[in-house]
């Protein structure tokens, strides 16, 4: 017993003479490594000092940005970037909004919307069936929203695309009647009018200065938005270019029919002015003019039969 017990404090001593050597190593590394860090912090100042004039945005926004652009770029395939390529194209490619911006998007709406929908469940106490609801509805907004901003920016430019054609395509008429080439009078209609389709018909002179035919330039054009008068204009001129029909007669034709399709759908918005008045006369005008109307003869019959 006396052995053994000699030979565990033999053993233990060891081991407490080994550790301790090894901390005072391993404490010496740790010392050496500090002083490494503050020798190359000393030698080299002005990185520190531009690492520490970073903006947050640079520091933690940009990174987090990167993630979750990586891992939009994994969870969108090539079928759904073309789709949001082409959603791109319809809203004008708005200034700083690509594929992988949309794709990080949709990551980031995600997080807020599971972010937001959990602030609220906490706060109001829901249910577990109307939390896990508003939860999912949240994610799927969040997730959505990117694609719901171009579609209602594509709406808006398309419908002022259908507003200027006529008067576009007006101007186009005279300038190649008055002796201009096409290619002049798509130039003379770009510079003078403004909003989206003076910006497709400069981008259409843009490709055909680069090498694209005048048909190649003008399908481009027609392919980009889904307004169907400017389809059918574009698919007019690019049949009169192919059988050689002239230019200003198909001009004339087609600004004529484009005005009368302006008048047309004036009339139509002006048809559908009395049914769609009629939701809020019904919900909100008149039972407004009957409390007015008929309110001092109930409050009058009412206080006749109280006193009887």
């Amino acid at each position: 017993m006396v052995l053994f017990l000699g030979v565990l404090l033999i053993f233990l001593a060891l081991f407490i003479v080994f550790s301790a050597v090894g901390g005072l190593s391993a404490e010496r590394s740790g010392v050496d490594r500090s002083l490494e860090m503050i020798e190359s912090l000393t030698a080299h100042p002005d990185e520190l000092v531009k690492e520490s004039e970073q903006s947050f945005t640079v520091r933690v926004l940009e990174p987090l940005l990167d993630r979750a652009q990586g891992l939009g770029r994994r969870i969108t395939g090539a079928d759904q970037a073309e789709r949001i390529r082409q959603q791109l194209e319809r809203a004008g490619n708005p200034t700083g909004w690509t594929v992988d911006r949309v794709s990080s998007g949709k990551i980031v709406g995600t997080v807020i919307g599971l972010v937001v929908a959990t602030y609220f469940v906490l706060m109001l106490g829901l249910s577990i069936p109307i939390a896990i609801l508003v939860l999912v509805a949240l994610a799927v907004l969040g997730f959505f929203a990117p694609n719901i901003y171009l579609f209602n920016t594509a709406q808006k430019r398309e419908e002022s695309i259908l507003k200027e054609l006529p008067d576009a395509l007006d101007l186009l008429t005279i300038s190649v009647e008055a002796g201009l080439g096409f290619d002049a009078a798509l130039q003379q209609v770009a510079r003078n009018t403004d909003g989206p389709l003076a910006g497709e018909l400069t981008r259409v002179l843009q490709e055909m200065q680069i090498g694209r035919s005048r048909s190649e330039a003008l399908r481009a054009l027609g392919e980009r938005t889904k307004v169907q008068d400017l389809k059918s204009f574009v698919g007019a001129m690019v049949q009169a270019d192919a059988v050689g029909i002239p230019i200003a007669q198909v001009l004339r034709v087609q600004s004529a029919e484009m005005r009368v399709r302006r008048r047309q759908r004036a009339e139509e918005k002006a048809a559908e002015v009395p049914v769609k008045i009629m939701i809020p006369v019904i919900l909100f005008i008149l039972p407004c003019l009957m409390i007015v109307v008929m309110g001092p003869g109930i409050l009058g019959m009412i206080e006749s039969f109280s006193k009887t």
